[in-house]
């Protein structure tokens, strides 16, 4: 059993940097290959929905040097993967309060999504600048300037047209989702794994993927019910 939807916080660059003496975001700039595999390997098991969390609300909080890292990143990875986008059919959006996000990134982000918005294989999900917190007050207030109407609230979520994720997998052994796809999250199946995201590549992908296949998923139901 494949699930459709995989959401990965990507945690350990940091540390993953450190241990080789070298500055936090030069583990940044070596995940980027993990996630240009996990995406190969997404692509190539039946993924349909990929999600990455790639820099939380909370991350703002970070050294002026590290953030303004990370955002170069971010822009110079929307240029140098769109025509990989295109070349494996892979559809690319990006959620969050982008209202933090520089102009100039801003731009490049709705080309990139506009550019693939045709694309009708695997769904890359980037959260940038993303709270679950902040997803759900933004609904709240969207839900109740619509005088609370009939249906259900997910519809006013930033992932209203994305279904849940199925499976949630959290890198370099920390046990927690840390704001991330709080409602979202209600009957997703967990995966922790003490691998840093750098080194979290295909066979560790493949090792979450088929702990999934393992578990019954019984969606407050008993097993005799399913």
């Amino acid at each position: 059993m494949i699930p459709k939807h995989v959401a990965i916080i990507m945690d350990g660059n940091g540390r993953w940097a450190r241990m080789r003496g070298k500055e936090r975001i030069y583990g940044h700039y070596e995940g980027t290959e993990s996630v240009r595999v996990c995406c190969e390997f997404a692509v190539e098991a039946g993924v349909e929905y990929l999600s990455l969390f790639a820099f939380s609300e909370e991350n703002w909080a970070r050294p002026e040097d590290e953030v303004t890292g990370l955002m170069h990143l971010m822009a110079r990875s929307m240029l140098n993967e769109r025509p990989t986008f295109q070349k494996n059919n892979i559809r690319f959006v990006v959620i969050g309060n982008r209202s933090r996000l520089s102009e100039e990134l801003n731009r490049d982000i709705d080309t990139a999504m506009e550019e693939t918005s045709g694309n009708t294989g695997l769904t890359l999900i980037v959260f940038l600048s993303y709270s679950g917190r902040w997803d759900i007050e933004q609904a709240a207030g969207r839900f109740a300037a619509a005088g609370a109407p009939e249906g259900k609230f997910s519809t006013f979520l930033a992932t209203a047209d994305i279904p849940d994720p199925d499976l949630l997998i959290r890198t370099s052994g920390e046990k927690r989702i840390s704001n991330f796809l709080l409602w979202q999250c209600a009957y997703t199946e967990f995966y922790f794994t003490n691998t840093l995201w750098p080194d979290f590549r295909k066979n560790e992908f493949r090792q979450a993927l088929d702990d999934f296949a393992s578990r019954q998923r019984r969606f407050g139901k008993t097993g005799d019910q399913i």
